[in-house]
């Protein structure tokens, strides 16, 4: 009885062991590959949701070559990056295509990806917990919901970096922050297109939004929008970035703060600067075409 007691433990440490040294730090996925491979180089895997149980947490998942790896949810610190040159995709309909749901300590990174809700997809990047998620250089497009959706319940700093991306033609907001406790989550947008969505991008509930050298275009009510009635803790600073053709290029709403320079706010429906309730700042420094302002704005001085 003894010695089997002993076998059984002997048993389960290699076990543990065997799956522990199952996992590298790097994987690589394959239209061509197959999930039961190990996700090596010369034998990697089909999709992204196959690799991920095969990556060490820290790791990274490569694409080989042109393909759609599905969609995939990530519980802990992991790049995926889809290479340059190429389409690596993820192309899902009625549901998301990436959702983030990991640790407080982890550090996502989203690279060099094409995300396709083909017209019937929710969200296609939804950041649910973590400390870090970036999405550099990708296309987001045709989901009913968000393109970007930062939708946090944690008591620990988070951020999210959007970098030399694109999202567009999204059914509802384009790039969308909210925590729903404190601390507020930190938002960088820079170097990315906005078009085509019902509003373009969005600080809601505790949330703190940075946008330069960008561009929100044809969102049919705001280009840009911050509110926060239930705790007054929504506050987007907008820089050398270009909104036109939206239904109100900026929007301070009811809990809010919005300050602008050195943009282009061109051709709105209604309202260059509209206030509706929150606080409008601008620092006069810019280029205001085809409609004039909504309310109350407060200068901002240069120093």
């Amino acid at each position: 009885m003894v010695r089997k007691s002993l076998l059984s433990v002997f048993l389960m440490i290699l076990l543990g062991t065997g799956l522990a040294s199952a996992q590298a730090s790097r994987t690589w996925v394959s239209g061509v590959g197959d999930d039961a491979n190990p996700c090596s180089r010369t034998a990697p895997c089909k999709t992204f949701a196959g690799a991920i149980s095969k990556t060490a947490a820290g790791g990274e998942i490569d694409a080989l070559d042109p393909a759609g790896y599905g969609a995939v949810t990530i519980t802990k610190a992991i790049t995926i990056d889809g290479g340059g040159g190429q389409v690596a995709s993820v192309l899902v309909a009625g549901t998301n295509g990436i959702v983030v749901q990991a640790g407080p300590s982890d550090v996502v990174i989203l690279r060099n990806l094409r995300i396709n809700g083909i017209g019937t997809g929710i969200n296609g990047i939804r950041f649910l917990s973590g400390k870090d998620l970036n999405v550099e250089n990708c296309y987001i497009f045709g989901f009913t919901t968000n393109g970007v959706d930062v939708a946090l319940n944690q008591a620990t700093a988070a951020s999210v970096h959007v970098l030399s991306s694109v999202i567009k033609n999204v059914g509802g907001v384009g790039i969308r922050a909210t925590n729903t406790v404190t601390p507020a989550v930190q938002v960088g947008v820079d170097n990315t297109a906005v078009i085509l969505d019902s509003t373009g991008i969005q600080a809601a509930q505790h949330s703190h939004i940075t946008v330069n050298r960008s561009v929100i275009e044809n969102a049919t009510t705001d280009g840009a929008q911050a509110n926060d009635a239930a705790t007054s803790d929504a506050i987007m600073t907008i820089d050398h970035t270009d909104l036109s053709f939206n239904g109100h290029a900026v929007t301070a709403a009811t809990g809010s703060s919005v300050s602008v320079a050195d943009s282009k706010l061109a051709f709105s429906g209604t309202c260059a600067f509209n206030n509706a309730g929150g606080i409008m700042g601008t620092f006069q420094t810019n280029r205001i075409v085809g409609v004039g302002n909504c309310g109350a704005t407060t200068p901002l001085g240069q120093q």
